[in-house]
């Protein structure tokens, strides 16, 4: 068993760590306070290449796999959560499908301009009334000459207002429920799309959540991925490589506010001593660092099983379930060791502890997770 990166995404890794931390997390706390689209740092990942890194070579990508997607995304975590999500939802989620199961005509029109990063892209399935049950979305696709006319609206779409392509789900016919759900990607140009409701976040400031809306949206069959009543499928399989990005995300902000709490420990002095001294604090830090790794762990062993084609559909939710988790506990007690100071702006880990709550939410809940896995072990018993 061999836990070593290859010399390959070793510098992968130095590279996208370096770039990082003089590109991004710079920014990082003008950006949660201003809450502007950040388009210079976005032009820059691109120029790094970073969002064709998991798109095949054939349309303007890296080939690169889960795994490595995985250490980029960690890097740019804990430099600003925020910036890295324009990257790994417009790569994991938003073009996912097409370049999972898109036409070639669907890739070779999507996949090069996302790729160089000329064009970010969003995935539309939560609705009001679906949310980890997306059998109970209502917005429809209703067949028409050469097409589907679309109608509905979906809520918390990251990426909605700056995505160039769309990712959406609707039913062809309510009464099928799930089997009914059906995947189309559309420009954002397309009549009858538009933007709804910005959402006001707790944290992520500077990445956007919309509200997006569809009236008697015109898409050609050659919109449509996959067949009908397959979206659901697609959306799940999507979702199931995204939460292992979502572990890796959970990671870099932990790592973040790990490192954050040990340099400010080794510095605050109380009772004529640094607070690193007191064995509360390094037990704290300790727990600390050695969730991280086991969450660490646990990611890229999700992203290996993956990338060699293997099951790893429990193996991802346990690293979300945990990876999140963890992620609240580290930003918790790394606030604790700033004590009054991590409470205010002044510090990072007040931010640290905002962008770390959601993602024991999106892209499937703790609870879901945990169902996910206890299904698993009962069908492997």
């Amino acid at each position: 068993m061999d836990f070593e990166l290859s010399e390959e995404q070793a510098m992968l890794r130095a590279t996208v760590r370096d770039f990082a931390d003089k590109e991004l997390a710079p920014v990082a706390a003008s950006l949660d306070r201003t809450a502007e689209y950040p388009a210079a740092e976005v032009k820059k990942m691109a120029s790094l290449g970073l969002f064709g890194l998991t798109i095949p070579e054939k349309y303007g990508g890296s080939g690169k796999g889960l795994l490595d997607f995985c250490i980029v995304v960690e890097e740019l975590a804990c430099a600003s959560a925020a910036l890295d999500n324009y990257l790994r939802v417009s790569l994991s989620l938003g073009i996912g499908p097409v370049v999972e199961y898109g036409t070639d005509a669907q890739k070779r029109k999507y996949l090069p301009p996302h790729a160089s990063g000329e064009k970010l892209a969003c995935f539309a399935l939560t609705e009001a009334g679906a949310g980890s049950d997306p059998s109970e979305l209502s917005a429809t696709a209703t067949r028409c000459q050469g097409g589907y006319v679309i109608n509905g609206s979906k809520l918390f779409v990251s990426n909605g207002d700056r995505a160039g392509t769309v990712v959406v789900f609707a039913t062809v016919d309510k009464t099928l429920r799930h089997r009914g759900i059906t995947a189309f990607v559309l420009d954002r140009d397309t009549p009858g799309f538009s933007v709804g409701k910005h959402e006001e976040k707790m944290g992520l400031h500077g990445f956007t959540s919309t509200e997006l809306v569809f009236e008697d949206c015109f898409v050609p069959e050659a919109a449509r991925i996959g067949e009908e009543g397959q979206g659901l499928k697609i959306a799940l399989d999507v979702l199931d490589v995204s939460r292992v990005t979502v572990g890796a995300e959970a990671v870099g902000i932990s790592r973040a506010a790990c490192e954050a709490a040990l340099a400010y420990a080794r510095e605050r002095r109380q009772f004529g001593q640094p607070i690193s001294g007191f064995q509360a604090v390094q037990w704290l830090l300790a727990d600390m660092a050695t969730q991280i790794d086991a969450a660490r762990l646990l990611t890229f062993r999700a992203a290996f099983l993956h990338d060699r084609g293997r099951p790893f559909i429990k193996e991802a939710a346990m690293a979300k379930v945990f990876a999140s988790e963890v992620s609240g506990f580290v930003t918790d007690k790394a606030l604790q060791i700033h004590g009054g100071y991590g409470y205010t702006k002044d510090f990072p880990v007040e931010r640290y502890f905002r962008d770390a709550r959601i993602t024991q939410i999106y892209e499937g809940t703790s609870e879901i997770m945990r169902m996910t896995i206890a299904r698993s072990l009962l069908k492997e018993g």
